[in-house]
Parts: structure tokens; sequence; C-alpha cells
């Protein structure tokens, strides 16, 4: 959607028309305020999805596999393993 040089002259008018001479530049100031803000908020959030790639300060931690151990309840008998 390409917008040509006439096009832009009736917008203009229309506003002008619209909001007249004295408030036009206090809309156009907000509007560019406005876009602004919209482009740096935007820039900011690409910032910090990048930011965990970046540094590795992150890590996952490593599962750890445990094996389980065998208890006996009296010192006098043994397990199976043990009789072997």
């Amino acid at each position: 959607m390409n917008i040509s040089g006439l096009e832009w002259v009736l917008i203009f008018v229309a506003a002008l028309l619209l909001f007249g001479p004295k408030k036009l530049p206090e809309l156009g100031k907000s509007i560019g305020k406005g876009i602004r803000e919209f482009k740096k908020a935007t820039s900011g959030m690409l910032d910090e999805e990048k930011k965990p790639e970046v540094s590795g300060s992150t890590q996952t931690p490593t599962p750890v596999q445990t094996q389980p151990q065998q208890t006996t309840m009296n010192s006098s008998h043994t397990t199976n393993t043990e009789q072997k």
C-alpha cells in the first residue's frame, strides 16, 4: 500500500480542516513521540530476547542420576548381593 503525493496532500488538508492550524503541530508532536516510544519498546524487547543467547550466564542444570541404595534392618542380616 503505497501512498502517492496527491494522497498525502488530501490527508493533510483533511487533518487541517478537522483539527485546525493551532492543533496540528501539537498533534504531530504527540504522534511522533508515540512512534518513538513504540520503536524504543520494540527494540528493547528484541534486545531482551537476544541477551540469553549471547551471554551464557544462565545455564540449565544437568540432571544427576542417582542409584537406589540398599538398606539393612539389622547388621546381622545381609542382603542378597552381599551373600554372593
